[in-house]
């Protein structure tokens, strides 16, 4: 192939990028927020949902200087008829569904709305998109804790299910309802990201990350507070939600819709993490934190290890940030 020929290709290739728009549920939360603003850097239309564009707290979007260069819309994702309008409106070529209930303590509080939110929302998009005379690829995000505890073995793309929380049997119903409408209709291209836990400066503060990163911080500027955790020794896999985002777009523009687990490759325990953030500011955490068994939760994961092989080999997505750099990063202001 010539070098004019390959110069036809690239800008035919830069207009289809350019004039693609995205559809994103559940925007402001912080993996719609760093998603968005990475969709439009590649001058994607981007349109997202939130439950109440009026009451919502848009400071993600406001912090990534993305708020005015989204159409945002006021949706419930439960009911269908008000997500056929919004995808016969929008056109999208892509669709990411990041709404619902994201955490897992919340979920033993409020499970049914944990499977509501999960469940309903992608069920309405799926038979949506059926529906529609256009192919549109569709994102789902899943969750590492559908597999539950995998007892130290690197879990991949093919280890069962075992989920142990409101929150995770909700993400495991998903992802089954995604691979059945993949395999049942052909016009159809979903995919599902098993995301292993990732942070980030805009992560909420009912995630224990965040809770240790803000309070460690209130400590080192003079605050004698002292920081309540439950169990230490629970070990995960922590990444850099701006990495992973990109993983969910490297899945739709993939060839074949599958399904990836998208994980840094390396777990520490909760304890290990909470010694490196006071380490960073110079502390020594054991003057500072005490265990609280009255947040325990009824069942949690011993150990949490991933096998992110499949996402380097088919997408040529490798996380660049492990546990320690993203506490760094986290440490810093935005």
């Amino acid at each position: 192939m010539c070098q004019r020929d390959l110069g036809h290709i690239q800008k035919y290739s830069e207009w289809l990028m350019i004039n693609k728009t995205a559809l994103i549920f559940g925007v402001c939360g912080q993996d719609g927020s760093y998603l968005s603003r990475l969709l439009i850097s590649k001058g994607y239309i981007v349109w997202g949902t939130t439950r109440d564009v009026k009451a919502s707290s848009l400071v993600n979007l406001e912090k990534l200087e993305v708020k005015d260069k989204i159409k945002l819309v006021s949706l419930m994702p439960h009911n269908y008829q008000n997500v056929l309008t919004l995808l016969q409106k929008s056109s999208p070529d892509e669709v990411y569904y990041l709404a619902g209930q994201s955490s897992v303590g919340l979920s033993f509080e409020q499970p049914t709305e944990a499977l509501n939110s999960n469940v309903l929302g992608i069920i309405n998009i799926l038979e949506s998109c059926r529906l529609i005379d256009k192919q549109i690829r569709v994102y789902y995000a899943g969750s590492s804790e559908c597999f539950g505890d995998t007892k130290g073995v690197a879990a991949t793309e093919n280890t069962p299910f075992h989920p142990q929380s409101p929150y995770a049997v909700a993400k495991a119903s998903a992802f089954w309802l995604v691979n059945n409408y993949r395999e049942s209709y052909d016009n159809l291209f979903i995919c599902c990201g098993i995301l292993f836990n990732h942070e980030s400066p805009l992560r909420k503060i009912n995630f224990v990350t965040q809770k240790i990163i803000t309070t460690a911080h209130r400590i080192a500027n003079g605050s004698d507070e002292i920081l309540e955790l439950g169990r230490l020794d629970v070990s995960r896999d922590w990444g850099w939600a701006p990495e992973y985002v990109e993983a969910m777009w490297l899945m739709l523009q993939n060839n074949v819709p599958e399904d990836f687990i998208i994980a840094s490759g390396e777990t520490n325990t909760l304890e290990v993490f909470t010694i490196e953030v006071f380490n960073q500011l110079g502390l020594d955490w054991t003057n500072h934190v005490k265990i609280n068994e009255g947040l325990l939760r009824p069942t949690d994961i011993k150990v949490s290890i991933a096998n992110p092989a499949k996402a380097m080999q088919k997408l040529n997505w490798k996380a660049q940030y492990k546990m320690r750099e993203v506490i760094e990063m986290m440490l810093k202001p935005l």
